[in-house]
């Protein structure tokens, strides 16, 4: 089932199990996944997109394997908070996903996690070739750290 609000999102967790974040892209998927105590997020991988019954079962595969509670797609409004093309192309992927699968799916707003991830690789000294190959998974880690994070304030609220 898909949940617009994390509050819904949250309500629909099982109360322990590790979640997984996707950053959608054009042309690829970044994943990260947390712990099973839901503390911090570790970028996982990047899958290069394809059809997306090939994407879908990729991502339901690594879901299966490592006992994933829920999803969280980052959602990428634009700078002042509407909502484009991207957004669409992303509720579309999670409306399909969503057929697929009975786990939770959330969205989070995904504003400025890849320049964010960027930033850390640029001061953690990453070469230019190896950013290109970590940024969607590491942009995915920030999105989801932001989601437990915001899990972490709901439950101290």
């Amino acid at each position: 089932m898909i949940h617009d609000e994390i509050e819904e999102f949250a309500a629909a967790l099982p109360p322990t199990g590790a979640l997984m974040g996707l950053d959608l892209g054009d042309k690829t998927i970044g994943l990260a996944v947390t712990d099973l105590g839901r503390s911090v997020a570790s970028p996982l991988e990047t899958i290069r997109r394809r059809k997306f019954g090939l994407d879908a079962a990729r991502l339901l595969e690594l879901a299966q394997a490592r006992s994933i509670a829920g999803l969280v797609l980052g959602l990428p409004r634009n700078m002042d908070g509407s909502e484009g093309p991207r957004c669409q192309s992303t509720r579309a992927f999670a409306r399909n996903l969503s057929r697929l699968t009975d786990l939770p799916i959330g969205f989070w707003d995904e504003r400025l996690s890849t320049v964010a991830a960027e930033r850390a690789l640029l001061e953690a000294d990453t070469t230019r070739k190896r950013r290109a190959e970590v940024i969607d998974h590491v942009a995915a880690s920030y999105i989801l750290q932001g989601v437990l994070d915001r899990l972490r304030y709901m439950k101290g609220a």
